[in-house]
């Protein structure tokens, strides 16, 4: 016997729609690329939303094709989120921080048909467009009298211009849930990245499952702050379930330093904002060195590599803004799980909870979560025992888009490449990728634990810890070390400033002190260039 409920697809151009109806006086807010700050609500982003799909109809585009963007966070993204999967075309969110040739590749393998990029990236276009073989439409995200000259790209257009043309009244198509709705390619530290193809399924999904109390919390009181690239895995979602809970949404654009985007929060009184480490590190920078506080921050979601607990520390105690730690992957959507404490959990020590906030968090709901052995064996969650993190779920990764790399799931789960624990709470906790994984004398080191310690050291910027091959023990670690500026410090006293923190064999043998530490694309610190720099150094002992 089936349910007597009416069946209604889940389709992203319903979000828009909800926004609009129920929350249309919503203000998004955005720091445009020519410095201004451009205001409207949630009912002019539908109507010009509409304006896209009519643009793109009359382009010929045909349901499925893929239109490119590299872009910042800002209200015409935001359109294009909507425009572009509501009416059944793909959207493919370009990394402009990848290389030129990676950009390229990546346009051609996933066939955009048309390009939208911010005039930040002209050069870029300019480098590439000529090897981009599908690209039929290149559009400029500007006014028309902003139109650069002479370019050298054929035919290109202003995005105000294009939609301009076009009426706001467009009845979105009707489709099957499971079609695809955007892509998002993999960093692709090894070899070329791979993308994942999300659904108007997965992504709603996804949306409902971030708004929730445990995870982000969005409600139609916050005021949001997506610091978190729009280009990096759909900006977790955020733009999803803002339309879903209808809050004022704030962009900061391509102004990503502390003091823009403390100002920006303190203006537009943002509530909630999301970005990797990197980002907040400078924002900390900035409020410390000037003596600063925030008047409404009350929560930040920190994901893309761990945070430091420096870091949660440092909003907790010195700003009172609560830290939501968060994991997952672009094969994840990326949500995986989000770290907040349960109601048995209110009256520990402040110094057990802290523990646990450290912690990657427990999966929400539609993630299940297994670690497993060598041999495939599912280990117990104790929160001691390291395994193999696998995961499933409706908004997880199937396969890749045209197949690359053939069928990553183990039997039916999905292998996220990194080493965790889970404990009896269901917390989990990365204490490294798995190909990061120090193994020393038979037992493994988490690099983490030790860049943790190091970054703690007021004189140090940031850290990365390496295992180096030793002739007795297989692998040992040292740590990478930037200094903040016009800081001192030996490699003795850091090495000291372990004692206590650490066991005595987990040690790092080493302090290297470097200028920097490679970062990637996604503001993760790049080991496997790290090791490349570092590849004549020999350990002390070795």
């Amino acid at each position: 016997m089936l349910g007597q409920m009416q069946n209604h697809p889940l389709l992203i151009s319903s979000l828009i729609d909800f926004a609009a109806r129920h929350h249309g006086d919503g203000q998004i807010v955005s720091r445009r690329v020519e410095g201004d700050i451009h205001r409207y609500t949630w009912l002019d982003v539908q109507k010009r939303a509409k304006q896209v799909a009519n643009a793109l109809d009359a382009l010929g585009l045909k349901v499925g094709e893929r239109v490119g963007t590299l872009a910042w966070n800002g209200y015409r993204h935001l359109e294009l989120y909507f425009g572009v999967s509501g009416s059944q075309r793909v959207l493919h969110t370009v990394n402009p921080r990848l290389l030129p040739e990676q950009i390229a590749w990546i346009v051609n393998h996933a066939e955009d048909q048309v390009m939208c990029f911010d005039t930040t990236f002209l050069p870029i276009v300019q480098g590439i467009h000529a090897h981009c073989k599908t690209v039929k439409h290149w559009i400029a995200l500007c006014d028309e009298d902003k139109l650069p000259k002479d370019t050298g790209i054929p035919h290109l257009l202003s995005y105000e211009a294009w939609i301009g043309k076009q009426s706001s009244d467009h009845s979105w198509p009707q489709f099957d849930e499971n079609t695809a709705s955007s892509m998002c390619y993999t960093s692709g530290t090894t070899g070329n990245p791979k993308a994942a193809l999300y659904s108007h399924r997965s992504t709603v999904l996804h949306a409902y499952a971030a708004a929730l109390p445990d995870v982000m919390g969005l409600s139609a009181r916050d005021s949001a702050l997506p610091v978190v690239p729009m280009f990096h895995v759909n900006a977790w979602g955020l733009p999803y379930s803002a339309a879903m809970v209808g809050c004022k949404l704030v962009f900061p654009g391509p102004a990503m330093d502390g003091k823009s985007v403390y100002e920006l929060m303190e203006a537009e009184k943002v509530t909630f904002a999301a970005g990797v480490p990197t980002v907040w590190q400078m924002l900390l920078g900035h409020l410390g060195a000037n003596k600063l506080r925030f008047s409404t921050l009350k929560r930040t979601v920190i994901g893309g590599s761990a945070c430091p607990p420096a870091m949660i520390d440092a909003f907790r105690e010195a700003y009172g803004v609560d830290v939501l730690h968060a994991w997952g992957m672009t094969e994840m959507s990326p949500l995986g799980t989000l770290c907040t404490l349960k109601e048995k959990h209110k009256d520990l020590p402040e110094e057990q909870k802290m523990s646990l906030r450290l912690k990657q968090g427990r999966a929400i709901f539609g993630v299940d979560m297994k670690i497993v052995g060598a041999n495939g064996e599912e280990l117990p969650w104790d929160g001691k025992t390291y395994g193999d993190l696998l995961v499933r779920g409706p908004w997880i990764l199937d396969t890749y888009f045209k197949g690359e790399g053939g069928n990553p799931l183990k039997d039916g789960w999905f292998p996220t490449g990194d080493v965790a624990t889970i404990d009896a709470d269901g917390f989990m906790q990365i204490t490294d990728r798995s190909k990061d994984v120090i193994k020393s004398g038979g037992e493994w080191i988490s690099s983490i634990d030790i860049e943790n310690v190091a970054m703690a050291h007021p004189a140090v910027a940031m850290a990365a810890c390496i295992g180096m091959p030793h002739p007795k023990w297989d692998e040992r670690p040292i740590v990478a070390v930037t200094l903040k500026p016009g800081a001192e410090l030996t490699r003795d006293e850091l090495l000291k400033f372990y004692e206590g923190k650490v066991a005595k064999w987990q040690l790092p043998d080493d302090v290297v002190f470097v200028d920097s530490i490679p970062i990637g694309a996604t503001g993760k610190m790049l080991k496997t260039r790290l090791r490349e720099q570092l590849k004549n150094y020999k350990l002390p002992t070795a």
